[in-house]
């Protein structure tokens, strides 16, 4: 862990997890510059990934679009720090391990098989997400 809970690239014991509609193949990056899917939507200085399955779930079923869920297997290219949204939020630490990096991460698998979180719990997370003001449902620090 470097400074400002920054981890290295070289951490090669970690799977990574990135749950977005994005159709893409082995080898292609995944970068900072896309619109968000909350808030005002607005182009994130960063991109997010987790270390955690049901992490990247919630990130694939809330992802903005019509195309299919998918959940990737990851490999981040340039230094990771923890997510300041969740991090030290409702809990102490990085429950979620949830990450984001100013560096692409390279897609290195796909999770094929996946358990969606239950129809009603989804639309309690949806309807939560809608009710945050603007302001507090765009990424901090961005």
């Amino acid at each position: 862990m470097g400074q400002h809970g920054e981890r290295s690239m070289t951490d090669q014991a970690t799977t990574y997890y990135h749950g977005t509609r994005a159709d893409l193949r082995e080898g292609d990056l995944i970068g900072p510059g896309r619109r968000s899917n909350f808030g005002s939507r607005k182009p994130s200085s960063y991109v997010y990934l987790s270390a955690t399955l049901d992490a990247a779930i919630w990130g694939a079923e809330l992802a903005a679009g019509e195309g299919p869920q998918r959940i990737y297997i990851v490999a981040p290219t340039g230094p990771i720090e923890d997510d300041p949204n969740l991090t030290d939020k409702r809990f102490p630490g990085n429950p979620t391990r949830s990450y984001r990096s100013r560096h692409p991460f390279r897609v290195v698998g796909e999770v094929m098989q996946w358990t969606a979180h239950p129809p009603e719990r989804l639309a309690q997370m949806r309807a939560f997400l809608a009710s945050l003001p603007e302001a507090d449902a765009d990424p901090i620090e961005d």
